[in-house]
C-alpha cells in the first residue's frame, strides 16, 4: 500500500525554493516560494512519514515583529492540500468558473490579489498518504491513518518546520478545510498542551461532531434542512413569499429547531394534523411535495435530496455546491462512488486546479518528484480510517469523534485564542448548521463566546473558488489576522 520513494532517499528531509515577486493593485511583497519534505518520527526516533509541505515565506525584518505563520490544510481524510492554495489563498490562483464547469486546459493562473501571505507566511501541508507525502519504512496504515494518529503526524510536522526554520517566536495560526476543520480543532488542543500556544484556527467548512451529525440521527437532518432551503431558492423551488436568501434561512433554522425537530423526536407518535403541518412547512422551504416527505418520515438524506430536487428535469444538484448541476438518466450500476469525485462542484473544478498545481511547483518553485501526485486519495485512506477518538475530560474512546471537546478545552485553556468559522450555503457535505449548533453546546463563558465568530457566504463547500465570493473573504480573513494578532 505504501508507495516507495524513487532511489533511498524517503528517509531524508527535502527543499527547494525560488524568490518571487508578488504584484498586484493592493501588494507588492517578495517571496520565497518553497517545496519540501519533514520526516514525522515516532517517540523512538523510527521514521513514519515523509510530509510534504509547500511553503511562501516573506523576508524577515528584524526590526519589525514577527510576521505571522499559517499551517493550511485540506480535509477527505485523504485530501490533498492544494485546493486552499491554487484554488485559494496561495500566492497563485487558478480562476474558474464557478459555479459553472469550468472548460478544460488550457488554464490561466496568476498573481492572486487574494492571497493571504499579504498577512501570513504560508505552510501549506499535505496529509500522509496524500499529495507527495508517503508511509516510510515499516510504519503501518494503523500507526497514521486516523483520528488521534494524524493529529499527532501534524503536530509533530509542525513542530519540525518551525524546528528547521527557526520561527518559533512566529504568531501562529491553522487553517482547516472540511476534515481539515475536525483536524484543526483537536490539533490545537493537541499543540497548545505541548507548549505551542496559538493565535487563531480558521474553520471552513465545519465538521465538528461526528457521532451526532453522520450516523443518521436527528441532528443529521436538523443540521441539512436550512441548506436545503437554500439550495431550493437557489434552483427556484422553494415555495415561500421570501425574495432574498437571508430571511429565508431565519425561518428555516426556526423551523429545524422547533417544529421540524420535534416531528423527528415523535416518530410515530406524531398527531396526524401536526405531520401535515410540518410536512407542508417543510414542502415549501425544501422545494419536496408533502407526500413525500410524509412517506419518509421527514428523514431526506444528502445523496437522496441531490437526485430528488430537480428530478422532473433529469439533473441532479451538487453535493459539495448545490449550484452545481449534472445530467443524471439511468445508469448501469448501482455500487458506490467516490463522494469527492462522484459530483458537479468537484468536476468543475478539480482539473484547473491539479493541472495548475502541478505546473506551479514545477515552473515557480522547481520541485520535481518521480511520485505520483495524489490529489484525491480518499477510497483507500477512508476506508483504513480508524475513527476512534480520545477526547479531554472523556475517559473512554469515543467511537467516533466530538472534536468540539477538544476546541472548548483549547478556548479554555489559552483564553487569547480567537477562531473563525467559515462556510458555504449550499453546501451539503458540512452543513453550515451544524457548527452553530456545535459551538452553541460548547458552553462557554460570556467572555469567550467572544472570541469565535462566523460567515456563510453564498457559495459552497469550497467557497473560496467563487470568484465573488473570495473577495469577501478575504477582507473578512484580514480582519480575523488583525483581531488575533492585536494582542500579542
Amino acid at each position: 500500500m505504501n508507495e516507495p520513494e524513487p532511489q533511498d532517499s524517503s528517509h531524508v528531509e527535502t527543499f527547494t525554493a525560488r524568490r518571487h515577486k508578488l504584484s498586484t493593485k493592493d501588494h507588492a511583497l517578495e517571496y520565497e516560494a518553497g517545496a519540501g519534505t519533514v520526516i514525522v518520527r515516532d517517540d523512538d526516533h523510527r521514521p513514519l512519514a515523509s510530509v510534504f509541505y509547500t511553503s511562501y515565506v516573506a523576508p524577515r525584518d528584524e526590526q519589525a515583529s514577527p510576521r505571522p505563520v499559517t499551517f493550511l490544510f485540506n480535509g477527505g481524510p485523504g485530501s490533498a492540500s492544494l485546493w486552499l492554495n491554487i484554488g485559494g489563498f496561495g500566492p497563485k490562483r487558478t480562476p474558474t468558473n464557478t459555479p459553472l464547469a469550468t472548460p478544460p486546459a488550457p488554464y490561466v493562473t496568476g498573481d492572486n490579489p487574494h492571497t493571504l501571505l499579504a498577512v501570513s507566511d504560508l505552510v501549506f501541508i499535505d496529509a500522509p498518504g496524500t499529495g507527495y507525502s508517503r508511509l516510510l519504512g515499516d510504519a503501518t496504515p494503523d500507526q497514521l491513518w486516523g483520528v488521534d494518529q494524524d493529529v499527532d503526524a501534524f503536530a509533530k510536522a509542525i513542530t519540525r518546520w518551525l524546528t528547521i526554520t527557526n520561527s518559533w517566536n512566529a504568531p501562529r495560526f491553522l487553517f482547516g478545510e472540511s476534515y481539515g476543520t475536525t483536524r484543526a480543532a483537536s490539533l490545537v488542543h493537541r499543540l497548545q498542551n505541548q507548549g505551542l500556544d496559538f493565535n487563531g484556527v480558521v474553520l471552513l467548512s465545519t465538521m465538528l461532531n461526528w457521532g451526532e451529525s453522520h450516523l443518521g440521527g436527528p441532528r443529521q437532518y436538523i443540521n441539512l434542512l436550512p441548506s436545503y432551503a437554500a439550495a431550493a431558492w437557489y434552483h427556484g423551488r422553494a415555495r415561500t413569499s421570501h425574495t432574498a436568501l437571508a430571511p429565508l434561512l431565519d425561518e428555516a433554522r426556526e423551523f429545524a429547531l422547533g417544529p421540524f425537530a420535534e416531528a423527528l423526536l415523535r416518530g410515530d407518535r406524531i398527531p396526524p394534523d401536526v405531520e401535515d403541518t410540518v410536512a407542508e412547512r417543510m414542502g415549501a422551504l425544501i422545494g419536496l411535495d408533502p407526500g413525500y416527505l410524509k412517506k419518509h418520515h421527514f428523514r431526506i438524506g444528502m445523496e437522496q435530496y441531490r437526485y430528488a430536487l430537480l428530478a422532473d428535469e433529469g439533473r441532479v444538484i451538487g453535493r459539495f455546491d448545490t449550484r452545481f448541476t449534472a445530467e443524471h438518466q439511468y445508469v448501469v450500476g448501482n455500487g458506490s462512488h467516490d463522494p469527492a469525485t462522484d459530483d458537479a462542484a468537484t468536476a468543475g473544478v478539480n482539473s484547473a486546479h491539479l493541472s495548475t498545481f502541478r505546473s506551479h511547483l514545477v515552473d515557480d518553485i522547481g520541485y520535481v518528484s518521480e511520485l505520483h501526485y495524489r490529489h484525491l486519495h480518499n477510497m483507500p485512506i477512508s476506508r483504513a480510517w480508524d475513527w476512534t477518538h480520545k477526547a479531554p475530560g472523556i475517559d473512554a474512546p469515543q467511537l467516533v469523534p466530538d472534536v468540539s471537546l477538544d476546541l472548548s478545552a483549547a478556548v479554555r485553556r489559552n483564553p487569547n485564542l480567537q477562531v473563525f468559522v467559515m462556510g458555504g450555503y449550499y453546501d451539503l457535505a458540512t452543513p453550515f448548521f451544524g457548527p452553530e449548533l456545535d459551538v452553541a453546546q460548547l458552553y462557554l463563558a460570556p467572555s469567550l463566546r467572544e472570541n469565535i465568530r462566523y460567515e456563510f457566504y453564498e457559495s459552497g463547500h469550497m467557497t473560496f473558488v467563487d470568484e465573488h465570493v473570495v473577495e469577501r473573504m478575504k477582507r473578512d480573513l484580514d480582519d480575523f489576522y488583525r483581531d488575533a494578532t492585536s494582542q500579542s
